[in-house]
């Protein structure tokens, strides 16, 4: 009878296991494009070769073919209903090869990612997310796996649900949880191997470890890093083979089996209980790290004990921007909304600024790349007539085609031209505007870059838990439609991007302020109490009865009712009727909101400053 898993961990000696599936998938011709998780039932015979070449090589344990069997993964191929069937036959040959062994061989049924954004990084819900990991793991537990190996987590949100799921369907299994960590030694959304550690411990985790990042030399520094955080905890480290190179065509690792000998006997010394390969590594790896391991010889190296310092710099804190003081006074704010022009002048749109500014505007929105069409950078714009006109402005900030890494040096840049007022939003898709084709990714969603803002940079360091020097001081803004078609689900939001620590939100235009009065019936009975998040609506003067047909018919989110329709279908100057239906719908809604977002059609701003008669009373 197998000794149980928790038990052989409890030896002297830390367990080996297995390493890479997907490299020596691909060094058998396999592409890299196909589904390598299907080869479980297309080509079952190779798939056990690869087990059986590392239970020669030394492997006591062996990681199913199941990185990627999810239904959100297998959906890329149409293999979303596939699931099950995948997972067990995966599950049939790791056991089919370990009986090969003639030594204790554990089975280990491997779970990676989701591939999609969790909750607040992403759109997919945080129990869909677990409901997803059940469904896998419930097939590989059926099935007779030993444990569970979640491996190569980016997001410790997403780890914390599969572990959930976990003791959800298959509590009698021990699970082993492994997040994956950047250059810099921290995940991908910043957090700490420490915080990991610790999160992971609490969360049940029967054993905390990294896997893949880069080479064994990083995989060291993050292991030690765990292991001071929870020095009781179980840990397991299995790097890749050194930082991939692209030679020929081919993605080549380099490092070597000596090089994996010798840090075999280094992670032995740091205490881990689970010793392994990820991508690059190949049975001949793991034989050398179990010859190192079984020679009794070679003696353990001294680790040093280094202490990781990731301290935030003190700074007295700046002087609250004019629009987040009169906000917080209960003053009226009249915005205008600006596009960048098409080329590099100014000269046009300074002139409209000034225009805008004497008629009383409070402040300008400059907008980022609206409807997708290339336009001047809004950051200079902003630059541009803080400096030279002395007006404030809010910087439209989409997280639409920017990475992390460019969200964060793009707003410290912001920051450094004394932008400080950004409207957090998701911008326009690129296949509407000019670029089609242009990339359109995005790392992360509005409600968390907000959080991103208020909790990291607002605080002093970068997403990563890096210093910045000294926090920012953003007033950040989102986006709220009040004429949303589920109300609840628009609140449900406007809730999650409250609790991110939005300071104002710009509300969708309105043409009925019962929509308006509705919106803040139905918070206060979700929620309990008022709205009291400062709120700016759209207002959107009517230009033609061809553009008001447009918005309603065309524009998500705004209806047009009918009365107004015929105003402007029957009018002898429709601008101007705009105009009027404009001051109008201002004048009702000005004690159910705190600031009206005047958006002019076509540019013409001459009539965006006859909309602001009504409530503006320049220098007030």
């Amino acid at each position: 009878m197998k000794t149980p898993f928790l038990e052989r961990l409890a030896a002297p000696d830390p367990l080996l296991a297995d390493g890479a599936m997907g490299t020596m998938l691909y060094a058998r011709g396999v592409p890299l494009d196909a589904c390598f998780d299907h080869l479980n039932l297309t080509r079952p015979e190779l798939v056990r070769e690869i087990h059986e070449a590392y239970v020669r090589a030394g492997a006591e344990l062996l990681e199913t073919n199941t990185f990627a069997a999810n239904r959100f993964k297998l959906q890329e191929w149409g293999l979303e209903d596939e699931v099950r069937a995948i997972n067990m036959a995966a599950v049939r040959l790791a056991r089919e090869a370990a009986a090969t062994a003639g030594r204790e061989v554990y089975v280990a049924g491997s779970i990676g990612p989701l591939g999609v954004g969790i909750q607040p990084y992403g759109r997919t819900r945080r129990e869909d997310a677990r409901e997803a990991f059940a469904e896998q793991i419930l097939a590989l537990a059926e099935a007779g796996v030993d444990l569970l190996l979640m491996e190569t987590f980016t997001a410790l949100a997403e780890a914390e649900e599969a572990l959930a799921a976990a003791r959800e369907v298959a509590p009698h299994l021990p699970v082993v949880t492994q997040m994956t960590f950047a250059p810099d030694d921290h995940t991908l959304l910043g957090d700490l191997p420490g915080n990991v550690a610790r999160a992971l411990h609490e969360a049940g985790a029967d054993v905390i470890g990294v896997n893949c990042s880069g080479g064994p030399e990083q995989i060291s520094r993050v292991l030690q890093a765990m292991r001071q955080a929870v020095p009781e905890a179980r840990c397991s480290a299995m790097p890749n083979a050194g930082f991939p190179q692209i030679v020929g065509g081919r993605t080549l690792y380099t490092a070597t089996e000596g090089y994996f000998a010798d840090y075999a006997l280094t992670f032995k010394a740091m205490g881990a209980r689970i010793i392994g390969g990820c991508c690059g590594t190949t049975p001949a790896h793991i034989a050398a790290m179990r010859a190192a391991l079984d020679d009794p010889s070679r003696p353990l190296p001294q680790i040093h004990v280094f202490e990781p310092a990731h301290e935030v710099d003190s700074a007295s804190p700046e002087r609250p921007t004019e629009m987040a003081r009169r906000l917080a006074e209960g003053k009226f704010i009249i915005s205008v909304e600006m596009k960048p022009p098409r080329s590099y002048s100014l000269n046009r749109l300074l002139a409209s600024a000034q225009l805008l500014q004497d008629a009383g505007a409070d402040v300008v929105n400059v907008a980022d790349s609206p409807t997708a069409r290339m336009r001047m950078s809004p950051w200079a714009v902003c630059h541009l007539l803080q400096s030279r006109l002395g007006m404030e402005t809010v910087l439209h900030f989409p997280t639409r085609g920017r990475n992390l890494l460019r969200i964060q040096g793009d707003l410290l840049g912001a920051h450094a031209l004394g932008l400080r007022n950004i409207f957090v939003c998701m911008g326009d898709p690129t296949r509407i505007g000019d670029y089609p084709n242009a990339m359109d990714q995005y790392d992360i969603v509005p409600t968390g870059l907000i959080r991103l803002i208020q909790q990291r940079l607002n605080q002093g360091v970068d997403q990563a838990g890096n210093s910045i020097g000294q926090p920012t001081t953003f007033n950040v803004g989102c986006a709220l439609n009040m004429g949303a078609a589920n109300l609840d689900k628009e609140i449900e939001l406007l809730r999650k991007k409250i609790d991110a620590g939005a300071n104002f939100a710009l509300g969708q235009a309105v043409f009925d302020p019962r929509v308006v009065e509705r919106f803040h019936r139905r918070y206060e009975e979700l929620m309990a109490e008022p709205l009291r998040l400062p709120v700016l609506m759209a207002i959107m003067p009517l230009y033609s009865f061809k553009h008001a047909l447009f918005l309603h018919n065309e524009v998500p989110g705004i209806h047009i009712p009918e009365t107004i329709l015929a105003r402007i279908e029957a009018a002898d100057d429709p601008p101007q009727e705009g105009v009027r239906i404009a001051q109008e719908l201002l004048r009702d809604m000005k004690d159910m909101v705190q600031g009206a977002y005047i958006i002019p059609a076509f540019g013409y701003y001459n009539l965006a400053a006859q909309v602001m008669d009504v409530v503006a009373t320049p220098g007030a």
